[in-house]
């Protein structure tokens, strides 16, 4: 697996400006680590913590990871090893009814594509929240022990509309100033199972005055029987999100837990919560800080998951890693490169504020990488019969061409020439247009790598349909040979040999939506699906083609980049996708 360079220099961000002042500042430099994540009394008899900072990606295993994430991973990961810290793969699995095993090996299949490890100095750093369920009831019961949360029995519709709203207060529960050891017993007879999912939640004590809604007593515990697919039927009750996520970053001490924007108005009650526990003594200081960032908006993709999810379930995609999709099992059985996508995080860069970035900045960055690294090949997207009338019908030549332009050391591959070739359809006009340099009758073009030929004419079916190009060669022109100097012709276009090329399945993949901002307006997003998406074709390669390994990719000269699919290809027969053309065709 290819991991990413160590970089000497990076394009600035506000997040790298705040790990930099605090590692100038030693505001980390005394703390310690118990070689696992655990409460203070853990990490207080440990070593000196290794990591000078620690990260984390927190996925929820509820589905497969998106582009969006592409940028969350580069900038967790790529924070952690450019500042000499280590980020942790969590697994935000505390909401038992929409995880399975399935998109968890999905998630770390991905990041480990993406080029990205999460072991290091001897710990594997693999953490699930469902492993600290007992860590977040023991911080659960010590809330209520200290006057800072109570159980509330309201029904779901009297919690909500005693919330308030952003020009309301709320109003206090009745159970707010319940008896402290009776909350205590409530809340270990939902431990226990001895009442009714809904019937009753644990609220935080904090401000139900607050102008921040979040901060008006919250709820942290609900009752919720459900199979979890890890810890089974052990738990009936379950921790909300927002409490959940700052006890994982503290008992994993976290420096530095980077948000999306979505969750600005959240930090004040996760810098809360940790103080409240570490005035406790459950987690010991400097406390992690959450720290916000503008998440990725693209064009002409959806990446809300319940979208996604409408499009595999409604079945207008193959499934999660339809090449289509912007699913990162779809980018790479597209045959999109981990190192485009860290070049692509690169580019777009962190910043505080919303906005869209084109696909075709996403696309760009394959290109770029594509072009350095896909040896080139010869394709016929749409076969047209060529017959050289001059050339013996059983001979053969081979014609030499370069496997990358721009890297001789790479060497070159043989093309085998014979009498009847493909080429592409719209390579000839019988009556050409005014700057066609194309094959038509009497105009000279040199066929790549090989001989100059001329178009003596061509061969039509009963419908007036051209079904083959006739042309005679000129034997001393072959590219190469001293003789070839002396041809001067404008037309140059490629070919294989009809006898010797691989027949296979190519499939031609575009953007999903024909609409840069699908569904916009209130419209359904399903309305801006591009029928041209994917378009399935029968075409000729070069036989050497035949052997393309499973995720192999190469550049079809003059079409754009390909790659063998990872999932239908089989040995010996290959089928192709179209990963990025040459150039952008959707630039207005």
């Amino acid at each position: 697996m290819t991991k990413p360079a160590v970089a000497t220099a990076h394009v600035t961000n506000f997040i790298r400006n705040i790990v930099e002042a605090d590692l100038a500042d030693g505001k980390y430099a005394g703390r310690t680590w118990g070689g696992a994540p655990g409460l203070a009394d853990t990490h207080a008899g440990g070593v000196a913590d290794p990591a000078k900072i620690r990260t984390r990606f927190p996925p929820e295993p509820n589905g497969y990871l998106h582009f969006g994430h592409a940028k969350s991973i580069c900038l967790n990961f790529g924070l952690a090893r450019d500042y000499g810290g280590v980020c942790h793969m969590r697994f935000d699995d505390t909401n038992p009814e929409k995880e399975e095993q399935e998109y968890v090996d999905s998630i770390l299949d991905a990041v480990r594509w993406l080029g990205f490890e999460w072991g290091t100095n001897g710990s594997a750093h693999l953490y699930y929240a469902s492993d600290y369920f007992d860590a977040m009831y023991q911080a659960a019961e010590y809330l209520v022990e200290s006057g800072h949360a109570y159980v509330d029995e309201q029904s779901a519709e009297e919690l909500r509309a005693a919330r308030g709203t952003l020009t309301e207060h709320g109003v206090d529960s009745p159970w707010r100033e319940r008896a402290t050891a009776e909350s205590l017993a409530r809340l270990r007879e939902m431990r226990a199972g001895k009442h009714a999912d809904g019937s009753m939640v644990l609220r935080a004590k904090i401000d139900m005055s607050s102008p921040n809604i979040n901060l008006r007593d919250p709820a942290i515990y609900r009752i919720k029987r459900a199979t979890h697919h890890r810890t089974g039927d052990s738990w009936c009750i379950y921790p909300m999100y927002t409490y959940a996520h700052p006890i994982e970053d503290a008992l994993e001490r976290v420096t530095h837990s980077i948000c999306t924007l979505e969750f600005e108005d959240q930090r004040p009650f996760y810098d809360w919560l940790l103080v409240r526990l570490a005035e406790g003594g459950m987690f010991a200081r400097p406390l992690p800080q959450q720290i916000e960032f503008a998440r990725l908006n693209l064009t002409y993709v959806v990446l809300s998951k319940r979208k996604l999810i409408q499009l595999v379930e409604e079945k207008h995609v193959d499934g999660w890693d339809d090449p289509r999709m912007p699913t990162l099992a779809a980018a790479r059985r597209r045959g999109y490169t981990p190192e485009g996508f860290r070049l692509f995080a690169e580019r777009i860069g962190v910043s505080k504020s919303d906005s869209w970035i084109d696909y075709g900045v996403l696309e760009e960055c394959m290109r770029e990488h594509l072009n350095e690294t896909a040896p080139r090949r010869t394709a016929v997207l749409d076969p047209l019969k060529l017959v050289i009338d001059n050339f013996p019908a059983d001979a053969e030549e081979q014609c030499l061409a370069p496997n990358h332009p721009q890297k001789p050391e790479l060497g070159k591959r043989s093309l085998p020439f014979a009498r009847e070739l493909w080429i592409e359809r719209e390579d000839f006009m019988e009556i050409p247009s005014k700057g066609f340099f194309r094959l038509y009758p009497g105009n000279n073009v040199r066929l790549r790598y090989g001989f100059v030929i001329e178009c003596t004419g061509c061969d039509k079916d009963a419908s007036g349909n051209v079904t083959a190009v006739h042309c005679n060669y000129f034997a001393d022109s072959k590219s190469g040979t001293p003789g070839s100097d002396t041809y001067k012709v404008k037309g140059n276009i490629h070919w294989v040999s009809a006898r010797h090329a691989y027949r296979c399945e190519v499939r031609l993949y575009d953007r999903l939506f024909r609409e840069a901002h699908p569904g916009a307006g209130e419209r359904d997003f399903l309305l801006d699906l591009n029928p041209e998406a994917r378009k399935t074709i029968s075409a000729q390669l070069e036989p050497a083609m035949q052997n393309a390994q499973p995720e192999e990719r190469f550049q079809f000269e003059r079409h754009g980049y390909f790659v063998a699919d990872r999932a239908d290809s089989k040995p010996g027969a290959p089928v192709f996708n179209r990963t990025v053309t040459l150039k952008d065709a959707w630039q207005k």
